[in-house]
């Protein structure tokens, strides 16, 4: 298969970290951004910087991607793979608090769904996160259990 896959782990416990990827929500919806070049939906999220940590690279893309801000909770680790090409990265769960305007970036909008939408970016990687952000979403009554 030549779709981006992934495997999770517990959080912190895969090393390097390249990447990081953000679940938000914001009043019971789906945030997803969209890339200028795509017409399809994504978390926010991208490369982890020089000297930046997981949590820094995934505030710093959440409000590049979607001009949001809001509490942050680490989620679990992952290892996205094509065949034997492999990095690893984190996932973090948003709770949104603000959403201002989209900050000139690669990102063509951002947009509140109830659902996650079919045409998605990575669409064998973000239902498989926000499974996962759902289950802590409703432990820390973000959402009620079916609400997505």
């Amino acid at each position: 298969m030549s779709e981006l896959q992934c495997t999770l782990y517990p959080f912190g416990t895969k090393t390097p970290l390249r990447f990081v990827a953000v679940c938000s929500f914001f009043q019971g919806k789906y945030l997803l951004s969209r890339h200028k070049e795509r017409t399809t939906w994504e978390t926010q999220g991208g490369h982890i910087e020089q000297g930046e940590t997981a949590m820094g690279a995934a505030v710093r893309e959440l409000f590049e991607e979607s001009g949001a801000s809001g509490t942050l909770y680490p989620l679990c680790d992952y290892k996205g793979y094509i065949g034997e090409r492999f990095a690893y990265g984190a996932v973090f769960l948003a709770d949104i608090k603000e959403i201002g305007s989209l900050p000139e970036s690669e990102m063509a909008e951002a947009k509140l769904f109830d659902t996650l939408p079919k045409e998605l970016t990575y669409p064998y990687m973000t239902p498989v996160f926000f499974e996962e952000a759902k289950r802590l979403a409703e432990k820390l009554d973000m959402i009620k259990k079916d609400e997505l």
